[in-house]
């Protein structure tokens, strides 16, 4: 008897090939049938989930010979209108602009649920949707938008190595159920985002470009450039104007490593200053129940972006420093400073109050930086979904607070140690 659990769930289908009916053995008993018109690779990558999850299918195609090997040999490969006729749920994996040529199915397709789950070539912000307009089509038919933001390859590979979200709405709620109970079937986790006025929204999804992320990337490239600019112009540019120095080997690395906790520690107060500015605002208006001006609510929303930013630069700035002994220009400035100590014959260079400097200079950036470290590891959604309001509240508020005190002090030692041109300092 052979070994049923080396036989491969979903099969290659061979050369041959016309239409092929569906084998009872692998779909399960009661299970409905499910219809795909179209054969890109979002249908034959939904073809096999649907069938290694137990499910009839049928694929209803223009040129079924043509197509039918490309499908595992479980599913039906047939011409648009049988497939239509046999469904119980069509998905229809055709482009938008091709909604049109199946207006001839419409009696076939008449009382029965349509998932649209085509997308446009750019964000459509006016409307109507593409599942809107295929609602418009077929009026005798239940349409639901989804699956549109799940690539052909996490449906291929499986959901362990994607995106388990699906966003699904629709007008009618039946519909929807039926869609939803299909895919926690084949492993993914359905949203409901209310009636087919959604769907807009929803075909935007993955047209979207870090919609969240361009203010405060923009606010970190600004800051970046004005403090190198400042740094550049004390450091280099006006040593080579008063005294012909050529020091522009500090470009690269020396002036970057100055610039970046400037731009983390600004980063960091434009992540609390907006929540100070809503409670005078608060304040001033006696309640808590007046709405916030626009820019204010998009500051708000966008604060965790910025202090990501802001721990992003200090870990460079961290990496950075921990690099700097490893230049050749800082090995050739120790040597010479070591030959002109010799040369001026002082046997102890040691200075108690330097060296406090720098140790409180180092701790509280340690200190800052694991601080920084945990706020950023709670801002994920994984941790914060696994901790209460109370929880999450002490971790980026008090905390919070406490990694912008030892900022403060971090910076006010890097100033200090800036004006004492130390020679063991970080530039």
């Amino acid at each position: 008897m052979p070994d049923e659990m080396s036989r491969p769930l979903v099969r290659g289908r061979g050369g041959g090939g016309g239409s092929r009916h569906l084998e009872a053995s692998v779909a399960e008993p009661g299970a409905p049938v499910i219809g795909i018109l179209g054969t890109g690779d979002f249908s034959r990558s939904l073809a096999r989930r649907l069938v290694a999850s137990g499910y009839q299918v049928v694929v209803g195609s223009r040129a079924p010979k043509r197509s039918v090997a490309l499908f595992p040999e479980e599913a039906e490969v047939t011409s648009q209108m049988e497939a239509a006729s046999q469904a119980d749920l069509v998905f229809v994996a055709v482009f938008p602009e091709h909604h049109s040529t199946l207006v001839e199915l419409k009696p076939a397709l008449a009382g029965k649920t349509l998932v649209d789950v085509s997308n446009g070539l750019q964000i459509n912000r006016d409307g109507p949707s593409n599942a809107e307009q295929l609602a418009d089509l077929f009026p005798e038919s239940f349409v639901v938008k989804g699956f549109n933001t799940i690539s052909a390859w996490t449906l291929q590979s499986g959901p362990r190595d994607g995106s388990r979200q699906v966003f699904l709405c629709s007008d009618n709620s039946q519909a929807k159920s039926s869609v939803i109970q299909l895919c926690r079937r084949i492993g993914f986790v359905p949203v409901d985002t209310g009636l087919l006025s959604s769907s807009l929204e929803i075909e935007n999804l993955p047209l979207y470009l870090f919609p969240s992320w361009r203010i405060p990337i923009l606010c970190t490239l600004g800051l970046f450039i004005f403090f190198y600019l400042y740094n550049f112009t004390r450091d280099i540019l006006q040593p080579f104007i008063k005294g012909d120095k050529r020091v522009f080997y500090k470009m690269p690395v020396e002036t970057v490593n100055v610039t970046l906790p400037s731009v983390a520690l600004v980063m960091l107060a434009l992540v609390y200053l907006p929540g100070l500015c809503a409670a005078f605002l608060q304040l001033r208006w006696g309640t808590k129940y007046n709405r916030f001006p626009n820019w204010l609510d998009r500051w708000l929303a966008n604060r965790k972006q910025f202090g990501l930013c802001s721990f992003l630069c200090a870990v460079l700035h961290a990496i950075y420093s921990l690099c700097l002994p490893l230049r050749k220009s800082a090995r050739i400035n120790l040597l010479n400073a070591a030959f002109k100590q010799v040369k001026d014959g002082v046997e102890d260079s040691w200075v108690d109050e330097d060296v406090w400097r720098m140790e409180l200079y180092l701790s509280a950036g340690i200190m800052a930086l694991g601080l920084l470290s945990l706020l950023a590891v709670a801002s994920l959604p994984s941790v914060a979904n696994n901790v209460n309001w109370r929880e999450f509240s002490f971790i980026q508020n008090s905390l919070g607070h406490i990694v912008g005190g030892q900022d403060g002090c971090y910076g006010t030692f890097l100033v200090l140690s800036q004006l004492s041109s130390l020679p063991d300092t970080p530039s």
